[in-house]
């Protein structure tokens, strides 16, 4: 099982077996980060960002840190030579000669990947458009099994916008090795795209959909809440008609089990209130957080530090 040079594109290309280690590498990790503090000393990650971020490119950057590494990249587009004309391709073979890793995230589906195609280094996929969020995911995952003690045979709700939610998309698929149970709580207009639903199908999985969250929070053992993602819309109107349509607030705990668990791939707009933080069951902070272990865990893997 070797990570070494590899990249990390999407969910499904990884085996359970893969991701069990990774997460066993982040376990690892959290528990004496101290140990790999040098561990990428003189290694350079290159952060190529065509959209905004906070938690993911922070993340990466500080996790890249803690282990001796250094950086180097962009989150304007416009302080690039893309501006000026320049094909990504080329920018992407001229930035591999730069450093040994690249973390990117750009608007459109597949971009990634494609990257990685003219990369010599490996290429992590920070996001492509709605598409997938990978390194998201596996630190859900991360979270779900410290809270919870498993990801074995749990039912997980998912509410707000499916249609568009990558973070969604690839939980979805990571969970399909660990026979779990699904509830997609959206509107129709935001409902959990069809090629998903099918896969479900495909492997026997149980699943509903449901426009009213109350109707199944009961059941949950997690709850992944997600914003209405304003700019994945090409309409401002039709994005109107469903800003807001989940507005939760500290009352949700009269609905769900003392052992659900709230996680949110953050930032949070108008579908979470502030007063939900007080909750035991409330974690998306400590989600955000392990974002550094996991992706300490990542970079030594595919730069051949972690065995």
């Amino acid at each position: 099982m070797n990570f070494e040079g590899r990249h990390i594109l999407a969910i499904a290309d990884f085996s359970k077996e893969e991701l069990l280690k990774i997460l066993s590498a982040a376990e690892e990790i959290d528990s004496s980060q101290y140990k790999y503090s040098g561990m990428l000393h003189g290694k350079i990650l290159a952060t190529l960002f065509f959209e905004p971020s906070t938690r993911t490119r922070m993340s990466f950057q500080a996790a890249m840190q803690r282990m001796g590494g250094s950086i180097i990249g962009f989150s304007q587009v416009s302080t690039t030579s893309l501006q000026k004309g320049e094909s990504l391709p080329d920018t992407i073979k001229i930035i591999s000669g730069y450093c040994d890793a690249i973390v990117m995230r750009h608007p459109e589906t597949g971009s990634v990947a494609k990257a990685a195609g003219d990369a010599t280094v490996p290429v992590i996929n920070a996001g492509d458009g709605p598409n997938e969020h990978p390194t998201q995911t596996i630190l859900d995952l991360y979270t779900i099994q410290k809270e919870l003690g498993t990801l074995e045979g749990l039912k997980v709700g998912f509410v707000g916008d499916l249609k568009y939610g990558r973070t969604v998309h690839s939980l979805a698929t990571a969970l399909l090795h660990f026979n779990p149970e699904f509830y997609f709580i959206s509107p129709k207009s935001l409902a959990m795209p069809q090629k998903y639903l099918e896969e479900l199908d495909k492997k026997g999985i149980k699943y509903s959909q449901e426009e009213d969250l109350f109707k199944v929070s009961k059941e949950l053992d997690v709850l992944y809440v997600t914003r209405v993602q304003k700019e994945r819309f090409v309409n401002p109107e039709e994005y109107a008609k469903v800003k807001g349509v989940y507005k939760l607030d500290k009352t949700l705990v009269q609905h769900i089990k003392p052992e659900c668990k709230i996680l949110h791939p953050l930032p949070r707009v108008d579908e979470m209130n502030p007063d939900l933080d007080s909750l035991e069951q409330s974690i998306y902070f400590k989600q955000a957080h392990n974002g550094i272990p996991v992706r300490m865990a990542l970079l030594g893997l595919v730069l051949g530090k972690i065995k």
